[in-house]
């Protein structure tokens, strides 16, 4: 039998041991709680921005396209002044807003401005600044407004086409390509990929933020509520190409004037629809979509952008 002081020595050196355990195991599990979440992608993040780029890609893209667009309308007997990017990103950020309106009262008004908003004009002409007009810059405008009228058609199918309203600022930002014509798609097909210039293609980031369940569920609850307000449509990225098809369906690229009393009777159909359905998407949207998007958002891509 071991004498006492040594029995209290043994005794001593295990409860230290005891406690070195258990200091371990909290400083384990207060590390661990402490680290960051894993994101739903084993690879880096993508921008956020359109087609999933960072600003600085944004930028980039911009700067070269619109170089393009110039030299093109040059080549082809034109001027046209490349827009820097602010005056794209005005055109961009003007989405579903006009001067002195908020965006509630631009939806309950024009609703996506899409059938509502159409002339089948050039946007140079149109008498309220919209996203498409003000993206092309009022140099543009100017250099427009100054030819003939044979002279206007001529620069606006060489500049958009066969849509008038597909100006690069509004096809950025809606990232659809699948529109755009003249020496706009030209320029865009230098810099963006097949697969980016294909009508469904859908963001890398908005992809992301879809696979995640709670989004998932999300979209379901949208959808049925849409339902509810009777309309069928699965995603909020649905609406917008639906009602241009509609539109151009309609209206085929024609100035109103041209259009027959059964075309004009459908547009008015189609604006009214167009009213009612984005009052209720929007109401949609804010309940079930954006607060899960806000939330899975900021897991995924909390740092700032390079």
């Amino acid at each position: 039998m071991k004498p006492q002081h040594l029995l209290d020595i043994s005794y001593l050196f295990a409860f230290r041991r005891a406690g070195l355990f258990l200091l371990i195991i909290f400083l384990f599990v207060l590390l661990t709680a402490c680290s960051p979440r894993p994101t739903a992608s084993a690879g880096p993040i993508p921008g956020k921005e359109e087609y999933g780029m960072t600003m600085k890609e944004l930028f980039t893209a911009i700067e070269k396209v619109e170089t393009e667009i110039s030299k093109c309308m040059s080549e082809a007997g034109f001027e046209y002044v490349a827009a820097d990017y602010n005056t794209v990103r005005r055109g961009m950020t003007s989405d579903k807003s006009l001067p002195g309106m908020t965006e509630s009262q631009f939806i309950d008004q024009y609703g996506y401005g899409i059938a509502t908003l159409y002339t089948g004009l050039a946007p140079q002409l149109s008498e309220l600044r919209t996203p498409a007009q003000i993206g092309l810059g009022e140099q543009n405008v100017q250099i427009f407004m100054s030819l003939s009228p044979a002279d206007q058609v001529a620069y606006t199918h060489t500049l958009f086409g066969e849509h008038a309203d597909a100006t690069f600022a509004v096809a950025l930002e809606t990232e659809d390509f699948s529109r755009t014509g003249g020496c706009t798609r030209n320029a865009i097909e230098k810099f963006f990929t097949p697969e980016q210039m294909n009508a469904t293609f859908l963001n890398p980031f908005d992809a992301l933020v879809e696979k995640d369940p709670r989004m998932a569920a999300a979209n379901t609850e949208y959808a049925s509520c849409l339902r509810a307000a009777g309309f069928e449509y699965k995603y909020e990225r649905d609406i917008e190409p639906d009602l241009r098809k509609k539109l151009d369906t309609i209206a085929g690229g024609q100035p109103l004037e041209a259009l027959s009393s059964d075309a004009r009777s459908a547009l008015t159909d189609l604006q009214n629809y167009e009213r009612s359905l984005a009052s209720a998407a929007t109401d949609c949207e804010r309940k079930y979509l954006d607060p899960v998007a806000d939330q899975v958002e900021r897991e995924l891509y909390a740092g700032p952008q390079q």
